[in-house]
């Protein structure tokens, strides 16, 4: 896999008014063709997007969208749409023209600022006419520094990328780490991996790839096995590795043969921490006791591929729920950039590990779910949890494993027992 994928690429998304130069802007900083460009408002219908490498950030991802002011039926549908965008926003261009900062920019700004997103405003066509002075000053009362620029010349094109570095969150500086905090340099992971008829032929789901990247990166050693090689492996080893990372659809096996002192975990779990919030969703598997048989949960997946023989969100986590609770649960299924409209209809909205999305967008779902008074947790924890061995697989997590052990001690000290493997 030679491409960064989307989920560890920053996110920018390019905002602003039909025929505002928003496209012809997104052709600039990357210096191609990517988005149709004509003096014809609404060019832009659905959000176009274009990965690039921009030095010193890395990998990103620009999203141009629709004008804000589309009108008609389809045009309340694209700006839908481009609203939506806002959810996997991390860093927003606002474009502006002569149309200066009206209500619906200020409804941008607002909307920037109650998610925490950095903004740039980029005051476009500065061939046609300069910026007006009060339009400087509004954002400069919000503490915002706009660029000048006219996309016809080319000018401020440099201007708009120094500050989008500057205004990048620290994290895409520093890139976060899937596991490498937990296997100190020189140390071993041992990762297990099954292969089975969902697996992709020829290469490494992206978990498995992100995670032996991340060791190498700093220096620990991976060791890749299957889940029937587990025990032998781990015999043959001179010491103890630091740490055990399996898919977790064979959390049972693995947690038996791993011995008891090695700490343990999925990748799944991994990815609740790096992509979303590692507490929360240790808090909303608890809400698996609340559950009973007929009650209504979703099951949210970031990618959307073709499910065969025994899927893990179709037809296994429902299976070990089941059992877990004495019946069949109602299970509603969401994929790809789809999520609920209204958690507030569902006991339990359990997410995939979300490697194919950035942790913003994780991260609003999260604040959907919370919003909506509804627990979340994710699949590696909902797979433990119902299996009896959410213990373990915190044991790498101090602050999870503590929230966990005062969730029994406030039940009367009763802990779950593991089924039959």
């Amino acid at each position: 896999m030679n491409a960064a994928p989307r989920g560890v690429r920053l996110h920018i998304g390019i905002f602003g008014r039909r025929n505002v130069g928003k496209s012809s802007l997104l052709n600039a900083l990357t210096r191609q063709q990517v988005s149709i460009v004509s003096p014809e408002p609404g060019t832009t219908t659905d959000p176009v997007e274009k990965p690039m490498e921009m030095l010193p950030l890395g990998p990103v991802l620009f999203i141009d969208t629709a004008g804000i002011d589309d009108v008609g039926a389809l045009g309340a549908q694209r700006v839908e749409r481009t609203m939506k965008v806002l959810e996997r926003t991390e860093l927003a261009i606002l474009v502006l023209a002569e149309e200066g900062l009206g209500s619906l920019e200020l409804g941008l700004l607002d909307a920037f600022e109650q998610r925490n997103i950095p903004v740039l405003p980029v005051l476009n066509k500065a061939d046609l006419a300069q910026p007006e002075e009060a339009t400087s000053d509004r954002l400069g009362h919000r503490g915002l520094k706009p660029v000048v620029v006219s996309c016809v010349r080319g000018e401020g094109i440099r201007e708009v990328s120094e500050a989008l570095v500057d205004l990048a969150p620290d994290e895409f500086l520093e890139s976060p780490t899937v596991l490498s905090d937990l296997v100190p340099p020189g140390e071993l992971a041992v990762l297990v991996v099954p292969v089975d008829k969902e697996a992709p032929k020829g290469r490494l789901i992206l978990p498995q790839s992100q995670a032996i990247r991340d060791l190498i990166d700093h220096d620990a050693y991976a060791m890749v096995v299957k889940e029937r090689e587990l025990r032998d492996a781990l015999g043959r080893l001179t010491r103890k590795p630091a740490l055990v990372v399996t898919d977790s659809q064979a959390f049972l096996k693995v947690a038996a043969d791993t011995p008891p002192d090695v700490p343990m975990t999925s990748f799944s779990i991994l990815f609740a921490r790096q992509k979303g919030d590692l507490l929360e969703f240790a808090r909303g598997a608890l809400a698996i006791d609340k559950l009973a048989p007929g009650d209504r949960i979703a099951l949210a997946e970031a990618c959307s591929h073709h499910p065969i023989g025994e899927d893990i969100g179709r037809v296994k986590i429902p299976r070990w729920l089941g059992q877990y609770v004495g019946g069949p649960l109602d299970v509603h299924q969401v994929q790809g950039r789809d999520f609920l409209d209204d958690p507030s209809e569902f006991k339990l909205v359990i997410h995939c590990g979300s490697c194919m999305l950035n942790r913003r967008e994780v991260l609003s779902r999260v604040f959907a779910c919370n919003r909506a008074g509804v627990p979340i947790t994710n699949y590696g924890m909902a797979i433990a949890y119902s299996l009896g061995i959410f213990e373990r697989a915190l044991q790498p997590f101090p602050a999870a494993l503590e929230l966990y052990r005062q969730a029994v001690a406030a039940r009367g000290g009763k802990r779950m027992q593991p089924m039959a493997h």
